[in-house]
């Protein structure tokens, strides 16, 4: 009895939340919806070894390179299931890419990516809202869609892509 009474006495109280109203309700409602992560971007001072990293080593389906001169690089596509990592390498001196490559030698992640529902719809709001869009327009991304990005100063230090999904 000496011990269970002791268990008993000291065993932390598990507390739950409770509340008169669904936390959804603490959202205010969109005329667009946040989907899933597409993809994480890294951007990469030698394309090929990151390619072979992720193929030969880790054993990962490895999209061909592809060059994207709107934008500035060069993408590869790094299937994982569940999401994507998006390699990204320069495509000439003004790319912004190797601007982030000056500062990150070795490289490192560059931005998320985020689906929306209705890109046009974001884009208002967010105007709305005082996060800064990198661009008045839509431009046509990766995969075909139109994406836009958010300043990271108004992201808490992170890129955000947001994608039409």
């Amino acid at each position: 009895s000496g011990l269970l009474s002791r268990l008993q006495t000291s065993a932390p109280t598990i507390r739950t939340l409770s509340s008169s109203k669904p936390f959804s309700q603490n959202i205010p409602s969109c005329l667009w919806k946040l989907g899933r992560l597409n993809h994480v971007a890294i951007a990469v001072p030698d394309l090929e070894k990151a390619q072979s990293l992720y193929k030969d080593v880790l054993g990962a389906q490895v999209s061909e390179t592809v060059a994207l001169p709107e934008h500035g690089v060069y993408t590869v596509f790094v299937e994982l299931g569940n999401t994507k990592l998006e390699l990204l390498h320069p495509l000439g001196e003004k790319s912004p890419i190797a601007s982030f490559l000056q500062k990150n030698k070795t490289g490192g992640m560059h931005h998320i990516c985020i689906e929306v529902d209705d890109i046009k719809a974001a884009m208002t709001e967010l105007k709305k809202k005082k996060i800064r869009i990198l661009s008045e327009e839509p431009k046509i991304g990766a995969h075909g869609k139109p994406v836009i990005f958010l300043h990271p100063k108004d992201c808490h230090g992170v890129l955000v892509e947001l994608e039409q999904a």
